[in-house]
C-alpha cells in the first residue's frame, strides 16, 4: 500500500502554514541561527492533528472513565476466576463488551498519530539541498520551497539533521557536528520527559487498573515507550523531534484541562469512610428537605446518682446505731 497520500498531507499542511507565518511577516531568514518561520510551521502541524483527532480524544476520555467505573467489577471477577486466566479473560471481555468499554482506547490517539510521525519523518529525511531538480518538486513542493526547507535550522543545527548523523550527511547539510549532537541530544531528553509526564500525569489522576491487560498497557506508556526513546531517538531528524515534543506539550496541556474540567469519578472504596474514622455521635440538622435549619438540640441526659461501693468481702458491717451520740439520762 502507498503512502504517498500521508506525504502530501503532511507536505500541504506544512507548506501552508510556512506560507501562513510568511504572509504574517516571521522572518523566513534565519534570526539567532533559526528559521522561524519552518518552526512555527511544524508546531502547528501538531495543532492541526489534534484539533482533527479532538473527537478520538474526547471518545479515550469517556472510555477510560468507563474502565474506571468497571475496576469494582474487574476485582470480583479475579477474586471468582482466581487461579483461571482463561475463563478470567474471557470474562473481562464479555463485561467489556457488555458494557462497551474498550481498554486499548487510551492508546487510540497515539497510534493515529503514528502516520503522521511517520509522514513528517520521510519529508524531513528528503531535505537534501544537493538532491537533483526533479526530486525536489514531488508531494507538491516547489524548487524555491524545498531549497528553503533545506536550509532551515534550529541555532544552526539543520531542520533534516540527526543525533546519528554522519559525517558525510553533516558536510552536506553544511552542518558542524557538535551543534547538531548537542541540539539533537538536548531534544531527545525532552522528548523522554514529556513523553514520561504525559503517561504519568494521567495514571496520577485515574490510578492504576485493576485488569491486568490495562495496568500492561499503562506500564509500557509509562516506562517502555520512554526508555525507547533513549535508542531511537538518534535517528529521529531534529525536526521530528520538534513535533514530538510539541506534541507532548499539547497532550500535557489538554490533558490538565479535561482532568480539571471532568475530574475522574471517585470509587465507592475512597467515598466511604473507614468505620474507625467516624465520629460516633453526629448531631442531625432540622430544616426539612434542604437542611438550612438549626442543628437538632441532643437528646437531654439523664444524671445518674454516683454510685457508693459496697462493702469488700469478709469486711465486717458498719453498725449506724455505735456512731450515734448516747443519750444523757436525766
Amino acid at each position: 500500500m502507498s503512502l504517498d497520500w500521508i506525504y502530501f498531507a503532511i507536505s500541504w499542511i506544512l507548506l501552508t502554514w510556512h506560507s501562513a507565518w510568511d504572509a504574517i511577516g516571521v522572518p523566513v531568514d534565519a534570526v539567532i541561527g533559526t528559521n522561524f518561520a519552518w518552526i512555527l510551521a511544524i508546531v502547528f502541524l501538531v495543532v492541526s492533528v489534534r484539533v482533527i483527532l479532538f473527537p478520538v480524544f474526547v471518545k479515550q476520555i469517556k472510555s477510560q472513565r468507563a474502565m474506571q467505573a468497571l475496576q469494582p467489577k474487574v476485582k470480583e471477577l479475579q477474586e471468582k476466576h482466581k487461579g483461571d486466566r482463561e475463563t478470567l479473560q474471557k470474562e473481562m471481555m464479555e463485561l467489556y463488551r457488555k458494557e462497551k468499554a474498550n481498554p486499548l482506547m487510551g492508546c487510540l490517539p497515539m497510534f493515529l498519530q503514528i502516520p503522521v510521525f511517520l509522514g513528517l519523518f520521510h519529508v524531513l529525511r528528503r531535505l537534501d539541498p544537493f538532491k537533483p531538480e526533479d526530486k525536489k518538486t514531488i508531494y507538491g513542493w516547489t524548487v524555491d520551497q524545498f531549497n528553503s526547507a533545506s536550509n532551515a535550522k534550529l541555532f544552526t543545527a539543520p531542520l533534516s539533521g540527526k543525533f546519528g548523523s554522519t559525517a558525510e550527511d553533516l558536510a552536506r547539510l553544511g552542518a558542524n557536528g557538535t551543534t547538531v549532537k548537542v541540539i539533537a541530544g538536548v531534544l531527545v531528553l525532552v522528548m523522554i520527559a514529556t513523553t514520561y509526564l504525559t503517561s504519568r500525569q494521567m495514571i496520577l489522576k485515574t490510578g492504576w487498573a485493576e485488569d491486568p491487560q490495562q495496568r500492561m498497557i499503562q506500564r509500557l506508556m509509562l516506562y517502555g515507550i520512554p526508555a525507547s526513546l533513549l535508542i531511537s531517538g538518534s535517528i529521529f531528524p531534529i525536526g521530528v523531534i520538534i513535533y514530538w515534543v510539541t506534541n507532548n506539550l499539547f497532550t500535557l496541556a489538554q490533558q490538565q484541562w479535561v482532568l480539571r474540567k471532568f475530574p475522574p469519578p471517585v470509587t465507592a472504596k475512597k467515598a466511604t469512610a473507614p468505620a474507625a474514622t467516624r465520629s460516633p455521635v453526629q448531631p442531625a440538622k432540622a430544616g426539612g428537605l434542604f437542611g438550612r435549619g438549626k442543628a437538632a438540640p441532643a437528646a437531654p441526659v439523664k444524671a445518674t446518682a454516683p454510685k457508693v461501693a459496697g462493702p469488700k468481702p469478709g469486711a465486717k458491717p458498719a453498725n449506724p446505731k455505735k456512731s450515734r451520740p448516747a443519750k444523757r439520762q436525766g
